[in-house]
């Protein structure tokens, strides 16, 4: 099983491209990035995982494929991934051509985490159908991935339309593209139509899905795809329960803070849990 790291990275914490570097030297094997373009002040919608007041950090997140640009240029083995980045809220044409620039730049360790999105306020203000942006968020990843493997892509559907079009570079091989959210039918559905692995955050009911995601890749043709507990606080006992599902990689989470906080917690990581770095 291999480690890897998540933080929401702000204009507050400590650089993303300097984590990604001390990572990298402690041996974890990924590190994973949120996105939100804004928050609108006056919000209704509560968030899914915190409780009370939403926490400074949604408001402050870097840009996601920015800051792992610059991760990428100071490092040489982590993968480096986007935890989770919003498609409906994007351009599908031009995040195409970011994440394949971006890619190419990073030799090949770029993995593309993905979400439907939970705050209505914040898609609303980029024109998001919120009834339907799951339907938005297939057609978005389906259209980047015409363009990242045709060398004539065309794509039409109900929110992406676009004739015969060059567009490059295209990336060093194909990114992974990992679906998060809660498990159902609808998800597991799209993760076996398009996706290349499930991140479930904080990895709560995974024994209880797996026969759901199964099913749902062999009703695809496919095999089941990897699954990868994200935001995980760790302890001994939950990364053997997870080894015992046969899952391969966990994402830990650290503060969204400086160095003086962020830095200890990889230290303890790397000392906890030596065998898997």
């Amino acid at each position: 099983m291999r480690l890897g790291i998540t933080m929401f990275a702000t204009d507050l914490t400590m650089e993303p491209h300097e984590l990604a570097r001390e990572a990298e030297d402690r041996g974890f094997a990924s590190l994973y990035v949120p996105e939100h373009t804004h928050i609108p002040v006056s919000r209704a919608t509560p968030s899914p995982t915190c409780a009370g007041d939403l926490p400074a950090e949604y408001a402050r997140t870097l840009d996601p494929l920015v800051a792992l640009a610059a991760a990428a240029a100071v490092t040489e083995r982590i993968t480096l991934g986007t935890g989770v980045l919003l498609p409906a809220q994007r351009d599908p044409i031009v995040t195409a051509k970011a994440v394949a620039t971006l890619d190419r730049l990073a030799g090949g360790r770029f993995a593309l985490g993905v979400g439907y999105g939970w705050n209505a306020e914040e898609g609303a203000d980029h024109g998001v159908p919120w009834t339907r942006r799951r339907a938005m968020v297939r057609e978005h990843v389906l259209a980047m991935r015409a363009l990242w493997t045709d060398d004539e892509a065309s794509f039409k559907g109900e929110f992406v339309d676009f004739e015969a079009s060059w567009s490059w570079p295209k990336p060093s091989g194909r990114v992974p593209v990992l679906l998060g959210g809660a498990p159902g039918p609808t998800l597991f559905a799209h993760i076996a139509e398009y996706g290349d692995g499930w991140l479930p955050i904080g990895g709560a009911g995974i024994r209880a899905a797996l026969p759901d995601l199964r099913r749902a890749c062999e009703r695809a043709g496919r095999a089941t795809v990897p699954v990868i507990p994200f935001g995980t606080a760790p302890t001994p006992q939950k990364l053997d329960y997870y080894g015992t599902l046969g899952i391969e990689e966990v994402v830990l989470r650290v503060p969204s803070a400086g160095r003086d906080a962020v830095l200890p917690l990889l230290d303890e990581y790397a000392r906890s849990y030596p065998s898997y770095l």
